[in-house]
């Protein structure tokens, strides 16, 4: 392994972005064309990355779990907001393009008091909106169903007893009145998540009661006549396959929530890591961009059963930005990043999936679609095959690097040392 990361030589990388240019050319792609666009789509950036989905709650018997497990120990976890912030900021600083940022109702601020979730309020948040106005990022918001005495149980809107399920009711609507306010302050709608670990590790006798008590309390979540401004906070809600402690049956799943989505005009959720290994959400698109109007994406990567894994460059990342680009709706999905590691440097983490994130983007936008569908609207299968076999050796990396390099970030691993230096002179010193 190199001890140092240089930035490669800028001449060198001006003739090699020349060389791929007239490549892509060749196939009649803008390469120029496609480094504005992938830039100007927002990725969102989880803060849970930064301090394993700890949280800086003040609360009197609060639990880990609800199905989330950050795994490792490595040194240099973030331990305040003032510190997560820090560590986003030196993320954005690496990664190209726009970026917003995205906060769970458990990162309130509350000047070391006790505030429970069903009361937390627009001003808990305050902290988050000045930076995010400093900074000019746009902030998306979730509620925070776990990690919390009142979740032990493994249900909370789905839950038997009344006043546990109403206490989560109100945190839910707590959560879109801060998301509407933070929508109103930075004058950028905020998308306002709702993802919850309900279910049973083993099978349940009765999967029925709980779906039930699920739809009517997202009902009272959603109501019309809280006079919430959807404009402001953008409502979505997120299906999962299973979860830890809830491998048998999760209340919420995909089926539950694209009805429930549909019937509301709520935005589906689709998380990368929250369906069977077997299955491929690159294909759900299309099928679902018929009858919804949008779209969340939670980029993350599966392995196995378990979600929540450093995102990378892969088929499947690749695949999913294809189809949003070959039909026509990149515009019609919010992009967040979703996976939490403490195996490994924590921002390294998250720059390598931001970063991965984009580049699928690009990829997607680099490719001649119109071609391939000519091609194959033709049945000239073999030569669209073939084409897209020789696309995987066009000279991809040369546009990635002139994308970084545009937007003011380290071309191809120089950011690798940026972040050393920045485990050296900060993360170290975290105790």
């Amino acid at each position: 392994m190199p001890e140092k990361w240089p930035a490669p030589d800028a001449r060198r990388l001006q003739e090699s972005y020349e060389l791929a240019r007239a490549a892509y050319a060749a196939l009649g792609v803008d390469t120029d064309a496609a480094i504005r666009r992938a830039v100007a789509v927002p990725i969102s950036l989880h803060v849970w990355q930064a301090d394993d989905v700890a949280g800086l709650e003040v609360a009197a018997g609060a639990i880990a779990g609800g199905g989330l497990l950050a795994t490792g120990n490595y040194p240099g976890r973030a331990r305040t907001g003032d510190e997560i912030r820090q560590d986003l900021g030196k993320v954005i600083s690496l990664c190209g393009g726009a970026h917003r940022v995205n906060v769970h109702a458990f990162y309130a601020e509350t000047e070391g008091r006790r505030v429970e979730r069903d009361e937390l309020e627009p001003a808990h948040f305050a902290r988050w909106v000045a930076w995010a106005k400093q900074e000019r990022l746009g902030l998306d918001f979730n509620p925070t169903y776990f990690s919390h005495p009142k979740a032990a149980s493994g249900f909370t809107l789905s839950h038997a007893d009344d006043s546990i399920r109403r206490f989560w009711i109100r945190h839910g609507i707590a959560s879109r009145r801060i998301a509407e306010a933070i929508g109103r302050e930075l004058g950028s709608p905020c998308v306002n998540n709702g993802w919850i670990p309900d279910g049973a590790k083993d099978s349940p006798a009765d999967r029925w009661a709980p779906r039930r008590r699920l739809k009517a309390a997202l009902d009272e979540i959603y109501a019309e006549d809280l006079g919430i401004d959807r404009r402001l906070c953008v409502d979505a809600v997120e299906g999962k396959l299973f979860g830890l402690g809830s491998e048998d049956y999760v209340v919420g799943s995909h089926e539950f929530y694209s009805s429930y989505a549909l019937s509301k005009g709520l935005v589906l959720t689709l998380d990368m890591g929250h369906f069977h290994p077997t299955e491929t959400v690159a294909d759900k698109l299309s099928a679902l961009l018929q009858f919804h109007k949008r779209l969340l994406l939670h980029v993350s990567r599966p392995v196995r059963w378990d979600s929540d894994h450093v995102v990378l460059f892969s088929d499947d990342l690749r695949a999913v930005f294809q189809e949003l680009v070959r039909g026509g709706a990149l515009d019609r999905a919010s992009v967040a990043l979703d996976y939490f590691d403490a195996s490994i440097n924590r921002l390294a983490a998250h720059v390598i999936g931001a970063r991965a994130t984009r580049k699928a983007i690009l990829a997607a936008l680099l490719e001649p679609a119109a071609t391939l569908k000519e091609l194959e609207a033709a049945g000239q299968g073999a030569q669209k095959l073939a084409l897209m076999e020789e696309l995987k050796t066009l000279p991809f990396g040369a546009v990635w690097d002139r994308l970084c390099v545009e937007a003011n970030v380290p071309p191809a691993g120089a950011w690798i040392g940026e972040v050393e230096r920045y485990e050296q002179d900060v993360l170290s010193r975290r105790k």
